[in-house]
């Protein structure tokens, strides 16, 4: 009589098991059967609370994944896994890493991302082969003085956490290529960051910085430099040693000008300065001759450079929210245009020019002081036209007219000559959900004139027989902003701050105004 045999008894070589998504309260007793051959075991997205002291005699493991779990400890019996090369520990609850680790001394790739952790063990730099560690959004307030003996890490990602400072240590990072410190407190940047002549992207986004060392220009092989949501007032000249640079994003900053060396960086594709203080754009800008994508969104441009039009693989140009009142006609030189956007403007006239770039489909001119369009703009393909935000059709009919000044043949619409816009070309203040609201409250026309949008309350009413007795009482819900927006938010409101007092000078309604932000940014 024949009987089956479990699947365990005839095969225990097994090399590795994907119980990934299995909703596992503990690791399974079978896997221990494998302690001899097993050497990829992945667990995560599961529900385990806690290693077990058997989980830790499986020391043939080469890849380890419990990434998604409710692990609570990792106990000091890691340093058996002696052969581990990648370790998943990231989303756990993980309070602290045994200095046992370093006996991991095979481990190449570490994620320890989103645990409770606030400092890594001091032993961890004894961990020379890693070449990849993921220790974002750890609440993390220093890197170990020793960072430096890493020298084999090619990449490093230390995003969302409370890093205020960069030990000297992490120039000798010699093979680094990768690194993000977005999200950070950092005040000050160390000269020897311009010694990690192997880096290809660096993250600084979301910092406090001021300034950009001027060492920064000897990383010859950066490909890709994030510096946005800082409080940078000026970029350094030797940027223009950034030779390599596809994409430099400098969003939401204090800059007032662009340095003139920008015009070096001829590999550059991307360049990002929205929601800067720009009043100008440097000539140089027109040698750029690799850019696809320029926004200059929110900013105080009163006009763009002739130099613009050299710009022969532009794609997508946006200019939005600043105080341009002319375009020069040299923008038509921009053949590969595909999106051309300068929405919330002063401009009075579209140059007829801008029908050489044949490529344009999209147009926004909405939110301008426009009275007609040029007749060139028929021989477009153009996919849509936007001249106002109540527009509801991308394209309209026009019908041809005759400038009386020129005699030149023009296009009108029903939308043409557009109307100020209330929102367009005055002082841009940044939205914040439920906080707008509270401040859209005050009785102050600074407000009122600004026309900024309000958040609707959900009112929650008794019966109708109860409903004269309500008014006295009714519930006002606001809407609850997510924990990732708070640190935004804050920023937000402090600028509001700024920005009204200036607007009031010393009108008897500042101090309302300001005490109601203060306790706006004490809740936040």
């Amino acid at each position: 009589m024949f009987h089956c045999i479990p699947l365990w008894r005839c095969n225990r070589h097994v090399e590795s098991i994907d119980k990934r998504h299995c909703s596992l309260a503990a690791v399974p007793e079978e896997i221990y059967r494998y302690s001899r051959s097993l050497e990829e075991l992945l667990l995560d997205a599961n529900q385990l609370r806690e290693l077990p002291k058997p989980f830790f005699q499986l020391v043939k493991l080469r890849k380890l994944g419990l990434s998604d779990n409710e692990i609570q400890r990792l106990p000091p019996e890691i340093a058996n896994f002696m052969q581990l090369v990648e370790l998943d520990l990231s989303r756990n609850d993980i309070p602290e890493i045994p200095e046992s680790i370093s006996f991991c001394r095979a481990l190449q790739i570490a994620d320890f991302s989103g645990n409770p952790l606030t400092r890594l063990p001091e032993s961890f730099p004894e961990l020379q082969n890693l070449t990849c560690l993921s220790v974002n959004d750890i609440s993390l307030q220093a890197l170990p003085e020793n960072i430096g003996n890493l020298y084999n890490l090619a990449s490093l990602e230390l995003r969302e956490n409370l890093l205020t400072y960069l030990p000297e240590s992490l120039a000798q990072l010699q093979r680094l290529e990768e690194l993000d410190l977005g999200n950070n407190e950092l005040y000050h940047l160390p000269e020897t960051i311009g010694a990690l002549f192997n880096l290809k992207d660096l993250w600084l986004d979301g910092n406090q910085l001021a300034e950009i060392p001027q060492e920064v220009g000897n990383l010859k092989n950066l490909l890709c430099l994030d510096v946005s949501e800082n409080k940078l007032e000026c970029l350094p000249e030797e940027i223009s040693g950034l030779t390599s640079l596809t994409d430099l994003l400098v969003s939401q900053n204090l800059l007032q000008i662009l340095p003139d060396g920008i015009g070096k960086l001829r590999r550059l594709s991307i360049l990002k300065v929205d929601q800067n203080k720009l009043i100008q754009l440097t000539d140089s800008i027109g040698d750029c001759e690799s850019l696809t994508e320029l926004v200059l969104t929110e900013n105080q441009l009163q006009s763009l450079p002739k130099s613009i039009g050299k710009l022969k693989k532009l794609n997508n140009l946006n200019a939005d929210r600043n105080k341009l009142t002319s375009l020069p006609k040299e923008v038509g030189g921009c053949c590969s245009l595909n999106v051309f956007s300068v929405r919330d403007n002063r401009l009075s006239r579209i140059p007829s020019e801008i029908s050489q770039a044949t490529e344009l489909h999209v147009l926004d001119v909405a939110g301008n002081r426009l009275t007609y369009l040029p007749i060139s703009l028929t021989t477009l393909r153009l996919k849509a036209l936007w001249l106002s935000d109540n527009q509801s059709q991308p394209l309209l009919t026009f019908q041809t007219d005759t400038d009386p000044e020129t005699g030149e043949k023009i296009l009108t619409c029903v939308l043409l000559p557009q109307m100020p816009s209330e929102s367009g070309c005055q002082d841009n203040l940044p939205r914040c959900g439920a906080l707008e609201s509270l401040v859209n409250e005050m009785s102050d026309e600074t407000w009122n004139e600004r026309a900024v949008n309000r958040v609707s309350a959900i009112r929650f009413l008794e019966d109708e027989k109860d409903e004269e007795e309500n008014e006295m009482r009714t519930l006002l819900r606001r809407a609850t902003p997510h924990p990732g927006e708070l640190k935004n938010m804050k920023k937000t409101v402090e600028n509001l701050r700024n920005d009204m007092n200036a607007a009031k000078g010393l009108d008897s309604n500042k101090n309302e105004v300001n005490n109601a932000i203060d306790r706006v940014t004490t809740s936040v």
